[in-house]
């Protein structure tokens, strides 16, 4: 199924009532993209895969990658795993100057040009474009124009549209946009989008889009990135709250062909999600919480592995929780605007902060031998029921009656699959 044919269907039941919805899997980890797939494939359902400008661009972001290479990479676990490539949909998240905030607009939108190009050409065919962010040459103390973004945008557009061959893809806008992997600071409460610049923004665009020729790539805006009230941080989960967003959400179930997309939907407790969906919030993006998931089963299976071996197994302990500790104290740009505090409070973040940017080193060759090590060692022993109670208990009775032996990638895959069927 394409992915203008899965969204005008979800949007079709969406504007009949149903609390149909998508969940975006906004992430580059292996483990992480093998559980999405997996649940898709075992419960029939469309795997939305999306990787942002940070991970994924031109010049490799940070995790190495092009956007032929992540194509690759997300094609080749599909078809690993057994997962029908007719049900998986790839998309690009945050495309525009995001990277490239302190260059002028000149330049950085030249690099966004290049960045959105690639994507398309590489079968990427859901594109959010995000120019909601300043550049150089833009006023630092006001607030940037809805004419400004809706123009970066739609140039943005004219090189999606251009390149595209096969397939024509469908976009998301949007300028009230979360920021991408969290809030830097912990909040108490924060403002949801009002429906009058929720209106202001689709009628910049589409006046933009016209200007630029692009009436028939403007009927394939699917959905539009407001803030209904959601964001998390370090330490802090502001949850939704359907009285607060009820006005936004009143008047986007108005909206023809155009429903909304949630950012920074991680940890939202699921009563909360069901109200999303209900809502007509249908694409709900999470990240961060799926890596901290997949921490935690690290964890589990290094104090099991402790247990396991009470003498030093052949090859060594995994030293899993010192060897990334070492990996994030070397090297802090990844984490160090996003945690604050004295010492003790920063090694605790370090570890167990709901921002999780300890996922930003898992692909360290150190990080990595140390997981393989600790998965060998699970692997290599029998593990009791008592241990999986103990450390999965969530998990104990599905992977006790699946007949199969349990491994260790088992039980890091069906904890983190907890988190995506919260959002069904």
């Amino acid at each position: 199924m394409t992915a203008d044919v899965f969204f005008r269907e979800l949007i079709r039941d969406q504007k009949n009532g149903s609390d149909r919805a998508v969940c975006s899997i906004c992430s580059a980890n292996e483990f992480v993209l093998e559980a999405a797939m997996e649940d898709g494939r075992d419960n029939g359902l469309t795997v939305l895969v999306e990787s942002t400008a940070n991970q994924v661009n031109q010049f490799g972001g940070y995790t190495g990658m092009t956007p032929a290479d992540f194509m690759a990479f997300v094609r080749g676990i599909a078809k690993r795993i057994g997962l029908d490539e007719r049900s998986l949909i790839i998309g690009g998240d945050h495309l525009g100057p995001l990277t490239w905030q302190n260059d002028t607009e000149a330049v950085a939108m030249e690099k966004a040009e290049e960045l959105v190009r690639q994507y398309v050409a590489a079968g990427y065919s859901k594109i959010h474009l995000d120019t909601s962010m300043r550049v150089a040459d833009d006023s630092q103390t006001e607030r940037l124009p809805n004419e400004t973004i809706a123009r970066r945008a739609a140039r943005l557009c004219a090189v999606a549209e251009a390149t595209a061959r096969d397939f024509k893809p469908v976009y998301v806008v949007g300028s009230e946009v979360p920021v991408p992997g969290g809030a830097t600071e912990n909040e108490d409460s924060i403002a949801v989008t009002a429906p009058e610049d929720l209106l202001a923004t689709l009628e910049a665009f589409r006046k933009a889009f016209e200007e630029k020729g692009l009436n028939d790539a403007f009927q394939r805006v699917i959905a539009v990135v407001v803030q209904p009230g959601v964001e998390f941080a370090d330490n802090t989960i502001i949850e939704y709250d359907e009285n607060k967003a009820k006005a936004l959400v009143q008047c986007a179930k108005k909206l023809e062909g155009i429903v909304l997309e949630g950012h920074s939907t991680d940890y939202q407790p699921k009563s909360a999600l069901d109200k999303m969906r209900r809502d007509g919030i249908a694409i709900l993006k999470v990240g961060p919480a799926l890596t901290f998931m997949l921490r935690e089963a690290l964890f589990a299976l290094e104090d099991m592995e402790r247990i396991l071996y009470p003498f030093t197994p052949v090859g060594g302990y995994s030293c899993f929780r010192e060897v990334l500790e070492g990996k994030l104290m070397s090297d802090d740009k990844y984490w160090r605007k996003y945690y604050h505090g004295g010492e003790k409070e920063l090694a605790f973040a370090r570890k167990f902060s709901l921002s999780d940017r300890c996922r930003y080193y898992l692909d360290d060759e150190a990080v990595k031998a140390s997981i393989a090590r600790l998965v060998r060692n699970i692997n290599d022993a029998n593990i009791p029921f008592g241990l999986i109670s103990q450390y999965f208990p969530q998990q104990k009775e599905l992977v006790c009656g699946c007949g199969a032996k349990i491994t260790a990638q088992m039980l890091i895959k069906e904890h983190i699959k907890t988190e995506i069927r919260r959002y069904r």
